[in-house]
């Protein structure tokens, strides 16, 4: 082999090492890790269609007269959340967003049965607590939801109740740190001991905001680019090889 084809090999192996270091180093130094729910843990809506969640709270709307709360754009959202943003903007802390939140929350419920494991998400949450890292959820869904699913997974020791979701207070919602501030004060976390995965844009934001460096999990690359693109630099395409740092394979 000449040195002009030995040259490719080594200028594409170099890259990946150093991002392979880089996660290591990102993995050992936390302490805390705060995962978001749907996309790190599981695809809820993956036999359960989000889009259907969304009509659903459409329809309700309609149902009550309040067609006219939406627009056309809004009422064909795929995201459930969008219409729950719309519908607080426009009444915030009302009973009507405290009836539609518990309406997606029903919704979510229903899907937790047919939710698929994210893959290599259970075994890199049991290790992960085995060696004494502390974890949590702070999420957008219902946190009943996240608990039910944790149990159905023999999970929720893993996160010994540690689980802050969506409240009826929808200013919380992510971007808004809340719920990883939440988090990081019952475990008595500093920020930069603890570690955020997160699949959106609006985690990495919210990890921003709260001081937390921050792993972002695209599972297509639609997802890793808008991760990219809202300025995150550490992205996984699967949660493998972090499994594999735990394991001291990479």
């Amino acid at each position: 082999m000449t040195p002009d084809t030995a040259q490719p090999d080594t200028t594409q192996t170099e890259p990946v090492t150093a991002e392979t270091e880089n996660l290591r180093e990102v993995i050992e130094r936390a302490r805390f890790v705060l995962f978001d729910f749907d996309g790190p843990i599981c695809r809820l809506f993956a036999g359960h269609s989000a889009e259907d969640a969304a009509k659903n709270l459409v329809v309700w709307l309609e149902a009550q007269g309040l067609r006219g709360l939406l627009t056309e754009e809004e009422r064909g959202h795929p995201d459930p959340h969008v219409v729950l943003r719309v519908v607080n903007k426009r009444h915030p802390h009302s009973d009507l967003v405290a009836d539609l939140e518990e309406l997606l929350t029903q919704d979510e419920l229903k899907a937790v049965p047919s939710a698929w494991p994210t893959p290599f998400a259970d075994p890199l949450i049991r290790t992960w607590t085995a060696v004494g890292v502390r974890l949590a959820v702070a999420t957008n869904n219902s946190p009943r939801v996240v608990t039910r699913y944790l149990e159905s997974r023999g999970l929720t020791e893993c996160f010994a109740a540690n689980v802050y979701g969506r409240t009826r207070n929808l200013d919380h919602l992510k971007p808004h740190p809340h719920t990883l501030n939440r988090a990081l004060s019952a475990l008595g976390a500093a920020p930069s001991a603890a570690l955020m995965i997160g699949d959106t844009p609006s985690d990495f934001f919210a990890a921003q905001q709260a001081g937390v460096p921050f792993l972002g999990y695209a599972r297509n690359g639609y997802k890793e680019e808008l991760l990219r693109d809202a300025g995150a630099k550490d992205v996984v395409g699967s949660l493998e090889p972090v499994l594999r740092v735990l394991w001291g394979q990479a």
